[in-house]
């Protein structure tokens, strides 16, 4: 990527987005197909990408794209986004592309020499040469210069001089570029938008507005085109033999001996054996008759010495003799009519047919010395007579002379070659066939030679029409890139290459201008320079396309460089009365909005101020209203909300008098949204369903973007309100009417996806939503915002939890993965490879998880991020930790990986959080010797952050470590100590069932293994206590049962005893609990044994 007029290479972060660029051309080179290459591999490190060829043309067309210029703007369409569009007007950023020429042009030569080519070689008076002379071909059309005939010479008898004659060259290639141009002059569609409208206007003839140097060529006389007559018929009498017809066939004889052409000629021989028949002649019952009728009339006039008739009417025989595929019989008559005596052949078109006609003949009896011979011949009058070319049939002979002009290096030949070819295939209508001779043409005009007299601008500007006929956008857009670069463009040319370029881009653009254009708006504006003094017209070109400039770098937030066009207006705008005043003004608006949007709002109140102060002071008018509102938009950004409030309501009350719609509309959702802004959320509310009442009511297009920025506005205004419903109805609205308007259908998909994720969760909706904005997100080729939804989709299936869910989860996320390698981000792309190795865990493929996980490791280590190598690994851990199996396999991940770079980077809530994981996971696997040390150092790191929640978990999950490893009176003092930080009163009912749990299990401990009975039946006492405020019977079943036991069987109160026995029963009736055991519970004999009672609630514990 290179910058400047220099040409030198741009900094490391253009270079960087290159390379990014070419990643994801990696992934899909569909695009580059319009090169006529194979794309082999690319190397975006090394910006080098590998092609090869499998076909002559393919390599032609390459190296044509190369010299004119095209690889590099073809790949500037496929590579630039919208920002580096808008540098490269503003920097000169562009692509520059480099091959290997030398490689290229052999195998180029290679490949032709491979066809083989068989030269033959063939008065003292001097000779006036018409069309070419080229060493390279044996005869040229040369004219005596004492005499003035016209004939063909052999180029070995005199000295060749390669030249052309101005006479007829260079007026039938200006007749060439004016077809092509005038074929392609089409009335634009009325849907076109204003910029369209104008731009047609500025090209309509004028002669005020037009310069000489920009009228459109017209086109030369041809004078070997004029038209036949309608009418010609000629009469075949019955031929009887041994008569004397002379006088039936005077009429033909008079027609036919003419030296010179005659328009009617051109059917004779033009037409095919079949037309002729039926046609031209008359009076016949078949073709057998008529050629006897044309025999007997041949043998006439050979008597008679008619050598014009007799020439014609062998021509005519040999035709008829061709359609009967009698290939000799017709030889025998065109070489006859060659060699009849005639003192001067003057109709070239006849003589150039024979040629032709002989020419197929000896080719298809495989006669290659005849066929070269009379070739030679041929293109000598191609070569100085165009209009001969109008009876050859196939391009066959055409190519030849331009192969052999190309291995003679003569650029001159080449370029008529070029130019034949060129109008030969746009004469039968095969564009397609066109376009390689008039890529020639432009290749041989860039050479800087006076050979080629096409205008460069007009040959690309019709290229460029010709590709998007072809449906090759990226080449169309590169001849028009071309043509307006062009020193020799003119306005029109570049105004026709900007209608162009957005007739390519195609409906599915946005009504804006599109930032390809910007480059063209550029050089256009460039143009008008010289002429706004000359021309009211150019100035209000001027105005117009600096405002669509403007717009334009806005709409991607370049805000500083559309500010910068509008001064530079400023600067050199005429004064008012050269322009209307409206759209002096309307220019000021946006300028003062650019103000606003760049965060100065007290500059554009200064602007709007003035354009205020030069309206009428008593009349006021529809854009006054505009004005107003937009006075109370900076005033609103500036924190004045009264003296905005002041100028909405007056916008408000000009736009009512006026009826002027969709302003009014505009400021009632401006005066809502500074309500909104004030907290006045009723008032809000009210005036944007007033400007949404107003807005459905307008019949005109152009307001939906500010429609729907209104309904998005209130939904969700309605969903902090908590009114879901009437917020998701504003979003579904939104959405009906964002269809023909892509960001904004865009914007309020992105809503919907919001609301059915986080506000009314629904995965259904939220899916469906997710897949459209997918779409959408797939048009604007945003791929890092295309493989962030792809991830989401992803989440969304996995949530799902279903089979099919997982497989669905899994194409996604391979997808995004895909897309983030592409984009280089690795640690997007890290997080897709765990992703991936989490489905497959999921789906019982255990063999790939292990493979997907080592993946995402060596990516993320690749990045040199601590912080993201810490966060991946720990996830990488969560995959076995939250599963069923493997879960040994976390230890490794979070004891081995991530705690050391935890400690080592001081990360101490990273240590926390894998200290409580691998002390739960350890609790699990039974290996709590191990656990003591994490669960301690957990306590440390609680205590010290001074979290009571964290702290609270950690005495906890210590106490159960040292209950697990029957030290119970460190497991009592730890539970105690927990308890000791429980908030006092409790809130929530899940701390009173905290409170309930704990409790038991100290009473379980101390009745069971510490043998306390007494200090056993506290415990249970507090635990009851919390059941009993908890209202929870099954606990307090459980508790009175404990209670009663202690107090029959080892405290001896049998009153106590009884109490708590019946209140048992009566639970256990309600519960319908059919038998009561209050005998001592020797089974619960140790921890192993009663610790299934605390397992829930230690595993939420455990999470926190």
């Amino acid at each position: 990527m290179v910058r400047g007029p220099e040409r030198l290479p741009a900094e490391e972060e253009l270079q960087e987005t290159l390379r990014g660029k070419l990643r994801v051309l990696q992934a899909d080179s569909g695009e580059v197909t319009e090169l006529s290459v194979h794309l082999l591999s690319i190397s975006p490190e090394d910006k080098l990408i590998f092609i090869t060829f499998k076909t002559f043309e393919e390599i032609w067309k390459f190296s044509t794209y190369y010299a004119i210029g095209f690889l590099g703007h073809c790949l500037e369409g496929v590579l630039f986004d919208p920002k580096l569009w808008l540098q490269s007007v503003e920097e000169d950023v562009s692509l520059e592309v480099s091959l290997l020429e030398d490689t290229l042009n052999l195998i180029y030569k290679g490949i032709l020499m491979q066809e083989g080519l068989y030269l033959n070689l063939a008065p003292n008076e001097r000779i006036i040469i018409v069309g070419l002379l080229v060493s390279c071909f044996d005869w040229f059309v040369g004219r005596k210069e004492n005499t003035g005939e016209v004939g063909l010479v052999r180029t070995n008898l005199v000295k060749p001089e390669d030249t052309f004659n101005s006479e007829d060259v260079r007026p039938t290639r200006g007749t060439l570029c004016y077809l092509l141009l005038g074929s392609f002059v089409r009335t634009e569609d009325k849907e076109h938008d204003a910029f369209k409208m104008h731009i047609q206007r500025v090209l309509a003839p004028d002669p005020t507005f037009s310069q000489r140097s920009e009228e459109t060529p017209k086109p030369e006389i041809d004078h070997g085109s004029i038209s036949p007559s309608p009418n010609l018929r000629l009469f075949v009498p019955h031929i009887v033999e041994g008569k004397n017809h002379a006088e039936d066939l005077m009429p033909l004889f008079n027609f036919l001996e003419n030296q010179d052409f005659n328009p009617d000629y051109g059917l004779l021989y033009r037409l095919t054996p079949d037309e002729l028949s039926s046609t031209i002649f008359s009076g016949h019952s078949d073709e057998d008759q008529l050629t006897s009728f044309l025999s007997v009339a041949r043998e006439t006039a050979r008597k008679k010495h008619l050598f014009w008739s007799q020439t014609r009417l062998c021509f005519l025989l040999g035709k008829l003799c061709v359609g009967r595929s009698k290939f000799s019989q017709a030889r025998v008559y065109f070489e006859e009519a060659m060699s009849v005596p005639r003192e001067q052949f003057a109709d070239f078109r006849l003589l150039a047919s024979i040629y032709h006609n002989l020419a197929s003949i000896y080719l298809l009896q495989k006669n290659p010395d005849s066929f070269f011979q009379i070739t030679e011949k041929l293109a000598a009058l191609l070569m100085g007579f165009s209009y001969c070319l109008e009876v050859v049939e196939e391009g066959t002979i055409l190519q030849y002379i331009l192969k052999k002009a190309i291995l003679s290096n003569s650029k001159q030949a080449e370029a008529r070659a070029s130019f034949l070819l060129a109008k030969h295939y746009w004469a039968r209508d095969e564009k397609h066939e066109v376009i390689p001779y008039i890529e020639r043409l432009l290749v041989i005009s860039c050479e800087d030679t006076p050979t080629c007299s096409i205008s460069p601008s007009c040959g690309y500007l019709t290229l460029g029409r010709l590709f998007s006929e072809l449906h090759l956008a990226n080449l169309g857009a590169s001849s028009f890139r071309r043509a307006s670069l062009e020193p020799s463009t003119t306005l029109s040319n570049s105004l026709s290459c900007i209608l162009e370029v957005i007739k390519n881009l195609g409906p599915q653009q946005e009504a804006s201008v599109p930032c390809h254009v910007a480059p063209y708006l550029h050089q256009v504006l460039s143009l008008t320079e010289l002429q706004e003094k000359q021309n009211v017209r150019h100035q209000a070109l001027s105005l117009h396309l600096t405002v669509c400039l403007s717009e334009t770098f806005s709409k991607h937030r370049m805000l500083e460089q559309a500010i910068q066009y509008m001064h530079e207006l400023l600067e050199t705008c005429p004064s008012s009365h050269s322009l209307p005043g409206s759209q002096v003004n309307s220019a000021l608006i946006w300028l003062a909005w650019l103000l606003i949007d760049n965060g100065k709002p007290s500059g554009a109140l200064d602007v709007l101020e003035l354009v205020l102060a030069a309206m009428p002071e008593h009349c006021t008018s529809p854009q006054e209203g505009e004005v107003l509102n937009l006075c109370g938009v900076a005033l609103c950004s500036m924190g004045d909300l009264r003296r905005a409030v002041e100028n909405y309501q007056a916008a408000i009350d000009i736009c009512q008098e006026y009826e002027d719609l969709p302003n009014w509309a505009v400021a009632q959702a401006n005066l809502g949204l500074l309500c909104l802004k004030a907290g006045a959320t009723s008032l809000a509310q009210s005036h944007l369903t007033e400007a949404v009442q107003i807005f459905s009511e307008l019949d005109q297009g152009g307001h939906e973007e500010n429609f729907i920025t209104v309904l998005l506005e209130m939904g969700e205004l309605h969903v902090k309100r908590g009114q879901v419903h009437c917020g998701k109805g504003c979003y579904e609205w939104a959405l009906l009417l964002a269809i023909s308007n892509f960001l904004g259908e865009l914007r309020a998909t992105s809503q919907l996806c919001g609301l059915y994720s986080l506000e009314s969760p629904d995965q259904a909706q939220c899916i469906q939503y997710s897949l459209h904005r997918l779409q959408l997100l797939q048009r604007t080729g945003d791929r890092a915002k295309t493989a962030e939804t792809v991830e989401a989709l992803s989440h969304l299936y996995l949530s799902l939890g279903t089979h099919k869910a997982y497989q669905a989860a899994l194409d996604y996320t391979k997808s995004s993965l895909g897309m983030f390698i592409d984009l280089g981000l690795r640690e997007k792309e890290a997080y897709g490879w765990l992703q991936a190795g989490k489905i497959y865990h999921l789906l019982g493929q255990t063999e790939l998880v292990d493979l997907y996980v080592q993946a995402a490791q060596d990516v993320v280590l690749s990045t040199g991020d601590t912080k993201s190598i810490l966060s991946l690994l720990e996830a990488a851990g969560d995959i076995f930790f939250n599963s069923e199996q493997e879960r040994e396999k976390a230890i490794t991940f979070y004891r081995d990986r991530a705690l050391p770079i935890a400690t080592k980077t001081n990360s101490v809530h990273s240590r926390l959080r894998l200290c409580n994981k691998l002390t739960e996971l350890m609790l699990n696997l039974k290996m709590y010797g191990e656990a003591v040390e994490y669960a301690q150092t957990a306590l440390d790191i609680s205590i010290a952050l001074g979290d009571g929640l964290n702290e609270r978990v950690a005495y906890h999950r210590l106490a159960s470590v040292y209950h697990c490893l029957q030290q119970f009176e460190l497991a009592e003092h730890f539970y105690l100590k927990t308890l000791a930080l429980c908030p006092s009163p409790l809130q929530f009912g899940e701390e009173t069932l905290y409170y309930v749990r704990v409790y038991q299990t100290l009473g379980d401990i101390i009745f069971y293994d510490v043998k306390d009975p007494f200090d056993a039946a506290g415990y249970y006492h507090m635990a009851l206590a919390a059941a009993l405020d908890l209202g929870n019977k099954t606990s307090q079943l459980q508790l009175c049962t404990r209670l009663a036991t202690i107090y029959h069987n080892f405290l001896m109160d049998r009153e106590l005893s009884l109490l708590f026995y019946q209140r048992a029963r009566g639970l256990a009736a309600e519960l319908n609990v059919k038998r009561i055991n209050i005998a001592p519970d020797q089974q619960l004999s140790n921890a192993a044994q009663y610790k299934t009672h605390e397992t829930s609630w230690k595993r939420a514990a455990a999470g926190t």
